[in-house]
């Protein structure tokens, strides 16, 4: 079952997939315990919420045996003009990557039904999530032998590097196990080093320095202590996995027809960003992620990283 999986998830169109044993993660439940306390998740409040279930598949999940995890590589080896506001290459695409890898876990769940039977998952409840659970999917990544998180606290997944989404599906079914990935980060801080905000320590991220949650999950203006050192970047941020020596290792351009790039972001300049409408941003990412940040963000961010007091009034 497990290769037959495996298999499958390949054929789907995914870059790579392992099997973990649902289980309790007790030192994950520890670690973000701490964190939270700490209150290092910023205004991220849904990260307190059903703490139990994100650190416990089984009870997100009545039934489930097994964490299928898959990952699929997004990486662009393209650059943006010279100058130009910096969007994360994970923002890149022209379509909503949620749905893209919704619509490939919902075909290998078919193909495993079928092999199978229905039985294989609790058709009651759902169980295929891409960011919208309580689940720690970088640690089931882990723990399904596809990579380990690096100091930068992403997945750095084995033969692909960073640049990759990630997908599970609970299966309340049982298997053949992966076992883990060991962490292969060394004595390396090259991304520590490079973080301009220093929201890196090696064993966490304080969200509330980090150039991602600021420019993105931050509804509120970036912080002015955070605003000089965005280092161009108005949606996300790659400096860490720039910089990251396995990445360069590995990082090669995508294959997937679905995540081909917006045109704008590989050819608008700084003065075209400063001057876009609302109008041009609901077209121009209609079908994009981007829309989740909203036309008066991405402006606010983009006047920091310009200097302009840019109108951002709908």
């Amino acid at each position: 079952m497990n290769k037959f999986i495996k298999q499958a998830a390949l054929e789907v169109g995914f870059d790579a997939c392992g099997i973990a044993k649902a289980d309790l993660l007790i030192e994950d439940a520890g670690f973000m315990t701490q964190w939270l306390s700490e209150v290092q998740h910023g205004s991220m409040s849904y990260l307190e919420r059903n703490f139990e279930k994100r650190t416990d598949p089984r009870l997100l999940v009545p039934g489930c045996k097994s964490v299928i995890v898959v990952l699929l590589n997004y990486f662009n080896a393209e650059n943006q003009p010279e100058g130009a506001p910096k969007f994360a290459k994970y923002a890149w695409s022209a379509s909503d990557y949620h749905q893209v890898i919704k619509y490939k876990l919902s075909e290998l769940e078919n193909l495993i039904v079928k092999q199978y039977g229905n039985e294989c998952f609790n058709q009651q409840v759902q169980h295929s999530f891409v960011d919208s659970a309580p689940v720690l999917e970088r640690r089931w990544a882990q723990r399904a032998g596809l990579g380990w998180i690096g100091k930068h606290t992403q997945l750095i997944a084995n033969g692909l590097g960073s640049y990759c989404f990630i997908g599970t599906l609970m299966m309340n079914a049982e298997t053949n196990y992966d076992e883990p990935s060991p962490d292969r980060c060394g004595k390396c801080t090259r991304c520590i080093n490079a973080c301009p905000t220093s929201a890196l320590n090696g064993r966490s991220l304080n969200a509330r320095k980090c150039i991602s949650y600021q420019t993105i999950e931050n509804r509120e203006e970036v912080e002015p202590d955070i605003r000089g050192k965005l280092s161009g970047r108005v949606l996300g941020c790659d400096i860490c996995a720039e910089v990251c020596p396995w990445n360069k290792k590995w990082a090669t351009n995508h294959r997937h027809s679905e995540l081909l790039p917006v045109g704008e972001i590989l050819k608008h300049k700084n003065e075209d960003w400063e001057n876009l409408t609302i109008g041009e941003f609901n077209s121009i990412f209609k079908n994009s992620a981007v829309r989740r940040v909203k036309y008066q963000k991405l402006m606010e961010n983009i006047s920091y990283v310009s200097g302009k007091n840019i109108n951002t009034d709908i």
